[in-house]
């Protein structure tokens, strides 16, 4: 993947499910992944408007899963983290005059449509329990 949304937001997800219902704070959790506490809570805003998790704010506060781990897909938690494809885009316009050219977007479309969609496929096969269970 071409950035670390994913890997951030499973490895808080796990920590949570680890935590089995108490409140974990940013950072602590951000100690755990060795990044600052705001992207931790950048993450954590997302994956609550997407009901992975629940908040307390203020002293005391921290997070905590929503919904039971065996519920949480990781297909579905990559859909609501993405926010580019998987292979990258061009940032250059081709010849259009070009027989190659003029039709290698189309072409590309369908070939990294293809992969994110095999991607999904093998992730929507897991969910945070399977993941989790690894660490035990």
């Amino acid at each position: 993947m071409n950035n670390s949304r994913y890997p951030i937001s499973l490895h808080i997800l796990t920590l949570l499910d680890d935590a089995k219902g108490t409140l974990v704070s940013s950072d602590y959790l951000a100690g755990s992944i060795n990044i600052n506490p705001v992207l931790v809570r950048k993450e954590i805003i997302n994956l609550r408007k997407h009901g992975f998790v629940n908040s307390k704010e203020g002293k005391g506060g921290g997070s905590f899963l929503a919904k039971n781990a065996s519920d949480i897909n990781l297909g579905e938690l990559y859909k609501a983290v993405k926010n580019a494809t998987i292979l990258g885009q061009s940032k250059n316009e081709p010849n259009p005059k070009c027989p190659i050219g003029k039709q290698i977007n189309q072409h590309l479309n369908t070939l990294y449509n293809d992969a994110e969609n095999a991607l999904i496929e093998n992730l929507s096969k897991q969910t945070l329990a399977d993941f989790s269970s690894k660490f035990k």
